[in-house]
C-alpha cells in the first residue's frame, strides 16, 4: 500500500489509549505518507493540545479513552472543522447521535481500512 490511495499528505491527529494500537495506527498513517499528531493517549493531554494553537487535517479517535467517552472532545474537533473518523470495536451503534454522520472504522483495522476511510472523508 502507498500514499497514492489518499491523494495528498495530511496531518492526522491520533487519539488512542492502547499503546500497541496507537503505534500500529501511527505506522499505518506514516506508510500512507501522512504525518501524525500524537498519538494522544489521555483526555487531559488532548484537552491541553486543543487549548493550544491546534491544527489537523483529520482526526482518528478511539471512542473510549481510559473508560471515558471521546464525544465531548470529538464535538470540539468537529466545531473546529476537523474531519473525524471514529475507531471502535463496537461499530457505529456506540456513536453519539450528533456525531453519527462521521465514519467508523471497526477494530481491528488494516492499512487498507484506514486508507479507505481517509479517502471517504477526502474524496478525489
Amino acid at each position: 500500500m502507498n500514499a497514492d490511495m489518499t491523494r495528498k499528505s495530511m496531518s492526522v491527529l491520533v487519539v488512542e489509549d492502547e499503546s500497541l494500537i496507537a503505534m500500529n495506527l501511527e505506522m499505518i498513517l506514516e506508510d500512507l505518507g501522512h504525518s501524525v499528531i500524537g498519538p494522544v493517549m489521555t483526555l487531559r493531554n488532548l484537552e491541553k493540545l486543543l487549548d493550544g494553537d491546534f491544527h489537523a487535517d483529520a482526526a482518528i479517535l478511539d471512542v473510549n479513552i481510559a473508560g471515558e467517552p471521546i464525544f465531548p472532545y470529538a464535538r470540539r474537533l468537529a466545531d473546529l472543522g476537523v474531519p473525524l473518523i471514529f475507531a471502535s470495536g463496537y461499530g457505529a451503534s456506540g456513536i453519539r447521535d450528533d456525531l453519527a454522520h462521521y465514519p467508523v472504522v471497526p477494530k481491528p483495522y488494516t492499512e487498507l481500512d484506514i486508507a479507505r476511510m481517509l479517502d471517504r472523508i477526502f474524496p478525489a
